[in-house]
């Protein structure tokens, strides 16, 4: 073994920063505390795959509203490598998912019953994620009515641009010919697919020497798009697999609610052109 000292590494640590202090690991590592009783083997994956998830979340939050922030700027080229760590992160959490589907459904159902209403769906960093790519629905508000912080953070997102809406207003004020009724409005609401604003990208898709920066962007949020859903369907397959098609401790119809959100999306215009583009 090899001697720390002559390593050259700080083994006098008394009233210094450490690692564990640094990383506050006494106050993360103590956050798992399992409702089974005794404790079932496997209710500590359960809760560890979901405290990472919302650290994960956490930072793709940070990212996004970082993002956010330059495209206000009119400044899309610190978005690409903003947006390409979100993806590496969404990939972290899609991977996730195969940890958890190690519990099989005879393991969860010995514990599920600790959980009570508690579920997921309940999760405000997903909700706040979704309401900054654009997936708005103020319905969605009521779930966290009982906490009235939340529900406050939540409901500023809401109102707020999102990311997408930002870009079509960055769009609109280098001059591309983006309808003004998708630039101001009410962004509490979802959007319908807009052909005038499919017409508005395809100048980009068709140009992307001219249009460089925005091209990227656009494609990038393809990137998030995709990720998500690849997210959404591990999410899907991994319910089927563990309670099959019962309802969610939520109370939402679980793996049915699970695969209808599939068809939710979040910048359809940006599918939709590539159907428009000519062929060389």
């Amino acid at each position: 073994m090899t001697d720390p000292a002559h390593a050259g590494a700080h083994t006098d640590l008394a009233d210094r920063l450490t690692y564990a202090r640094y990383l506050a690991l006494d106050e993360l590592l103590g956050a798992q505390r399992p409702r089974s009783d005794p404790p079932h083997h496997d209710e500590l994956l359960f809760i560890i795959q979901h405290q990472t998830s919302e650290l994960w979340m956490k930072l793709i939050i940070h990212e996004l509203r970082a993002a956010i922030a330059h495209v206000r700027a009119d400044d899309l080229e610190p978005c690409f490598k903003i947006l390409a760590r979100v993806k590496h992160v969404q990939s972290q959490l899609s991977s996730q998912w195969a940890v958890l589907a190690t519990l099989t459904p005879t393991e969860y159902a010995q514990f599920r019953g600790v959980l009570g209403p508690a579920s997921g769906f309940q999760s405000a960093q997903h909700r706040a994620i979704e309401f900054l790519l654009g997936a708005k629905s103020r319905p969605m508000l009521a779930v966290h009515a009982h906490d009235a912080q939340t529900h406050a953070w939540l409901a500023e997102l809401l109102e707020a641009p999102s990311l997408y809406d930002e870009f079509l207003m960055h769009l609109a004020r280098r001059g591309l010919p983006i309808p003004a009724d998708a630039a101001d409005r009410d962004f509490s609401t979802v959007r319908p697919p807009d052909p005038r604003v499919v017409a508005a990208l395809r100048l980009v898709y068709e140009s992307p020497t001219e249009h460089w920066d925005a091209y990227e962007m656009a494609e990038k949020l393809v990137d998030i798009e995709e990720s998500m859903q690849v997210w959404r369907f591990r999410h899907l397959k991994t319910v089927e697999r563990i309670i099959g098609f019962k309802r969610g401790t939520g109370g939402t119809a679980g793996a049915e609610y699970l695969r209808r959100m599939l068809d939710h999306r979040f910048f359809p215009e940006l599918y939709d052109v590539r159907t428009e583009l000519r062929e060389a």
